[in-house]
């Protein structure tokens, strides 16, 4: 079966956004006037747990609050979470805007050759779409988002990723099996989640997942302009074609 599409995780993939995010969620803390610091060591920790509300949640729930810390929030715990997550979200939205982030090397080349040559773009991931608007807009110009037929995000799904379910939305909308569609990644979560969809799956590390256990990926690299001399080909596209055909 030949390449027909290929879905995209964001954070980490496309760009290297962690530490955007983590910036944004240190200044949505010190605007509500909690104690908070997440450092890159903790970050790290952290990223084991998808979804930025779902991340604060964990850092409470594994003590990673005080007592004075959690009254000063509201007594509805989850509004609570919500309110810190939209102010994070508005923070990362001005880094963005600020030129913080790009596109990884090689990817923006990997959008113009599958767009020249009829293959289909999505997005499969658990960041929230005004997150991903931003990084496309800041990278890729007014028209950034409008590279991507289809963008499965954020809440959109019950069970975010290592759960399969984003992906299974963004096959659903393609309207494609797996078997024609090539998921890249660059965390554990993601690679379990595209794999759980089906998916082949190439895995090019971030800065923050380096170390993580890649196994059942069909290929793993540290960057994407690897691709072409991983796999003996003229062009990144040629290259994935190649890699999806040999699966």
């Amino acid at each position: 079966m030949s390449l027909e599409a290929i879905i995209f995780d964001v954070d980490g993939t496309l760009s290297e956004t962690e530490e955007v995010h983590r910036a944004a969620f240190n200044r949505a803390f010190r605007d509500a006037n909690l104690s908070w610091h997440w450092d890159q060591a903790l970050y790290v920790r952290l990223l084991s747990v998808t979804g930025g509300k779902e991340r604060i949640r964990h850092f409470i729930d594994t003590g990673g609050i005080d007592p004075a810390a959690l009254r000063s929030l509201d007594e509805d715990l989850n509004w609570a979470i919500a309110t810190l997550h939209s102010s994070k979200t508005a923070h990362y939205g001005r880094l963005t805007a600020q030129g913080a982030l790009q596109l990884r090397p090689g990817f923006e080349t990997l959008l113009d050759e599958a767009r020249a040559n009829g293959v289909r773009l999505a997005i499969a991931t658990t960041t929230s779409l005004p997150n991903i608007e931003a990084l496309l807009h800041s990278a890729l110009g007014p028209q950034g988002a409008g590279c991507f037929e289809v963008i499965a995000a954020g809440d959109s799904v019950a069970r975010k990723k290592p759960a399969p379910d984003i992906y299974l939305s963004a096959l659903e909308q393609l309207g494609l099996s797996p078997g024609v569609c090539l998921a890249l990644e660059d965390s554990n979560n993601g690679l379990r989640a595209a794999l759980g969809a089906g998916l082949a799956t190439l895995v090019v590390r971030s800065a923050y997942t380096r170390e993580q256990d890649f196994h059942g990926a069909a290929l793993v690299l540290d960057e994407l302009e690897q691709a072409p001399r991983a796999l003996g080909t003229a062009s990144i596209l040629a290259a994935l074609r190649e890699l999806h055909r040999s699966q």
